[in-house]
């Protein structure tokens, strides 16, 4: 099979947009993962926005925003990553780089697009159905990146 297209997936606190996990695929169907050290600007010292995790769990295994972003910038500079169009990821994603004051270098699309013959309401379907027969968790970005080239995979293969 040729390579695989770009897939990301940020993971979010309650906070709309605030970016905590964030996954995305290679070219070769390999699959990076990390936590997000939360930038000072993002949080509020009484809030508890972290969903399932703890300020010192993102602290302690997080990187950096501005290390998430070299490493994408080194995987996928100029490119189009295709998200599973939940509508946080492009909020999160946008905190990422309005953190630093910098434009994003890649675009960001619903990977629905990929498939011509799918209408959103099919592709959403056979998303769910995947999470299920996986046993994966949609709010876990390296699981949902697991499900988009898995789907990828079967809709190319009908091709």
């Amino acid at each position: 099979m040729a390579d695989y297209p770009g897939f990301i997936a940020i993971e979010t606190g309650e906070d709309h947009g605030l970016p905590l996990s964030i996954a995305w695929s290679l070219p070769d169907g390999r699959i990076k993962q990390t936590l997000i050290q939360p930038d000072d600007s993002w949080i509020d010292e009484d809030s508890n926005v972290m969903g399932a995790y703890s300020i010192e769990e993102l602290e302690s295994l997080g990187v950096s925003p501005l290390d998430v972003i070299r490493e994408l910038e080194n995987d996928h500079f100029s490119a189009t990553l295709y998200t599973s169009d939940n509508g946080e990821d492009e909020a999160a994603f946008a905190r990422l780089f309005d953190t630093y004051g910098l434009d994003p270098f890649v675009e960001l699309a619903p990977a629905k697009v990929l498939y011509d013959r799918l209408d959103a309401g099919e592709w959403h379907r056979l998303r769910s159905e995947a999470f299920n027969d996986l046993g994966l968790e949609p709010m876990r970005p390296e699981h949902e990146i697991e499900v988009m080239l898995t789907l990828h995979r079967q809709l190319n293969i009908q091709d």
